[in-house]
């Protein structure tokens, strides 16, 4: 069995994470934040529990990671794990944050995430190093499968509103 580099086994994690947020009917998307070899904190997509567009997996992990240091500014040699590639926000919160590194998983596949981009502007006087693709097909099916079941029930749903909409049609003749 081939042996997990550091930034697989990291990865991991993070995709634990996105297990959870998947159990609460949540995108399954997760993150978690190391420094000195020990995940500090972990988050996953929260969106529609909360009822917040900044409920992002990232977000939660950047946050948490910011209380268990007492500072909005994460000391140096943070890393991000991310099983999508960010979102221009959660790139954003990174780059304020001062993360060093971010690795992710899937690439986004709508091509709105400005990763690269955001990373390469210095918009902040800080670099953030980004490597894409780690444990990509796993991510990538993760979040595949995720959307094949959300398409199916809503496909079911609509077929049984339409049955019974033709139910009442046909008992009021």
């Amino acid at each position: 069995m081939k042996r997990l580099t550091r930034e697989e086994k990291f990865m991991r994690v993070a995709m634990k994470a996105a297990n959870r947020g998947l159990k609460q009917g949540e995108v399954p998307i997760g993150a978690v934040v190391v420094f000195e070899d020990k995940v500090v904190s972990s988050g996953y997509n929260r969106r529609a529990k909360l009822q917040l567009a900044s409920a992002h997996a990232e977000m939660m992990a950047i946050d948490r990671a910011c209380k268990k240091f007492g500072s909005w500014r994460l000391p140096e040699g943070c890393e991000l794990y991310v099983t999508l590639e960010p979102c221009p926000m959660c790139m954003g919160a990174s780059l304020n944050a001062r993360v060093d590194k971010i690795y992710f998983g899937a690439y986004e596949q709508k091509g709105r995430s400005l990763t690269s981009e955001l990373a390469e502007a210095n918009l902040l006087n800080h670099k953030t190093e980004v490597t894409g693709g780690v444990l990509e097909e796993e991510c990538s099916a993760l979040l595949t499968s995720f959307f094949v079941s959300m398409r199916q029930k809503q496909k079911e749903e609509k077929e049984r509103r339409k049955l019974e909409t033709e139910n009442f049609s046909s008992n009021e003749i």
